[in-house]
């Protein structure tokens, strides 16, 4: 069985696994359509490199944040926030990355743990 190539070094200054590795090596966020919460190819993508990434870094936990802009109720926004977070989580769990590592959130700032 092949095994997998190591991951890229990290740029100097970079801790391995940190936050700053998460969001300069992988990418933070996912841009989902207006007033949608269905993932699109370039979401899948950057969630495949998350789920890779997590994997690799197996104590890491998230949370997950759908936002939204201004426009609508503020309930509505709400809602939509929480189908957008809930449509990365299932896709990471999908992906291998066990739900009881990824925290949903509809209102804080996405950030590792």
């Amino acid at each position: 069985m092949a095994q997998a190539p190591a991951p890229a070094p990290a740029p100097p200054g970079i801790r391995p696994g940190s936050l700053e590795d998460f969001r300069v090596n992988v990418g933070d966020r996912v841009i989902f359509d207006y007033d949608r919460a269905e993932l699109d190819d370039a979401d899948r993508t950057v969630l495949q490199k998350q789920a890779a990434w997590l994997q690799r870094y197996p104590a890491v936990t998230l949370i997950v944040e759908g936002h939204c802009d201004e426009r609508g109720t503020r309930e509505y926004n709400l809602a939509l926030g929480a189908r957008r977070a809930q449509a990365v989580k299932d896709y990471l769990a999908s992906l291998g990355v066990s739900a009881s590592r990824v925290d949903r959130s509809e209102e804080h700032t996405s950030e590792l743990q």
